[in-house]
């Protein structure tokens, strides 16, 4: 392989690490633990419904 060719690898991903490393400081976020008790309450009005029809 010559010395100025490009093989790829950790430079072709450099941007896309840039990019999904930086954070919004005006993003809203999200406890984890609200999407947690979301999710049970979702799956707990799934069951009551399946449970009524």
């Amino acid at each position: 392989m010559s010395s100025g060719q490009n093989s790829g690898g950790l430079m072709s991903s450099a941007g896309l690490v840039r990019y999904f490393d930086s954070e919004d400081r005006n993003a809203p976020t999200i406890d984890p633990r609200t999407v947690v008790a979301f999710g049970l309450l979702f799956g707990a009005l799934v069951l009551v419904l399946n449970a009524v029809a």
